[in-house]
């Protein structure tokens, strides 16, 4: 009895040292003696001592916070731009095998990839196409790092930094375009006004007393301000005018 428990009891502190717990959202890269021998499932999995190696891989969509760079824009001006990048292992044991480290990997390949992405593009496509601009890096990225078995979800630019001496220039020429748009309108309005004053002169002049009617009317316009004083030139004609509106008058 004593020698079945003198067994027992190393077989069942190597078994229990042995389990390994793989979670539900991981998968276990298996290795033994050194050398790759399949996938584990979730669950609780034995992996002998000294001959076999677990190494789990999370499966869980990772976030990658790409730190600011410095590029320089097709048109030579000097920006500071960040970025996130959203991916997930689709092959555990390529991303174990293939790259040391894939979380730095994916992280220094999208800093190199931004900054090239950045250098062939104007400053006014990069401000105007963003999306663009990332979905053209998550697809170099996404190629990248396929041999590594790591699928890129998304890729989105945060932030673009520009120089405070660029900034004033913007700010100065969208204010002189507001001021051209402004001056634009404010002609057209005149040329608008210009014309609609030329058909009424046009119809004024065609209909005989027209003109001395709109006289009248401008002239108890103003009469209705009695701190108003104004002298006005007006020819015979509007005097006869004037003396058969009185008579007209006198008469009712």
């Amino acid at each position: 009895m004593d020698g079945v428990i003198a067994i027992g009891v190393p077989i069942l502190i190597i078994v229990l040292i042995s389990i390994r717990q793989v979670n539900e959202y991981q998968r276990g890269v298996m290795f033994t003696l050194g050398k790759f021998t399949g996938m584990k499932n979730p669950g609780w999995r034995l992996a002998i001592p000294i001959f076999q190696k677990m190494v789990k891989v999370d499966l869980r969509t990772k976030v990658v916070d790409v730190p600011d760079q410095e590029a320089i824009t097709k048109d030579n001006i000097s920006v500071r731009i960040n970025a996130v990048i959203y991916y997930k292992i689709r092959d555990a044991g390529k991303s174990v095998i293939e790259v040391e480290n894939f979380y730095f990997a994916v992280s220094q390949l999208a800093q190199t990839t931004m900054r090239n992405a950045v250098g062939e593009v104007t400053l006014d496509d990069l401000l105007k196409n963003r999306d663009e601009i990332a979905a053209k890096i998550q697809t170099i990225v996404d190629k990248a790092t396929d041999p590594w078995g790591i699928l890129v979800e998304s890729v989105e630019l945060k932030d673009i930094v520009l120089p405070e001496n660029l900034k004033r220039t913007m700010a100065k020429e969208a204010e002189a375009e507001r001021e051209k748009r402004a001056v634009i309108i404010k002609a057209e309005g005149e040329v608008a006004a210009a014309e609609n004053m030329q058909k009424a002169a046009a119809m004024l002049g065609k209909a005989p007393g027209a003109l001395h009617l709109r006289t009248l009317q401008s002239i108890n316009d103003l009469s209705s301000d009695q701190s108003n004083t104004t002298i006005w030139m007006v020819p015979i004609e509007g005097l006869e005018a004037l003396k058969g509106l009185s008579s007209l008058k006198g008469k009712k």
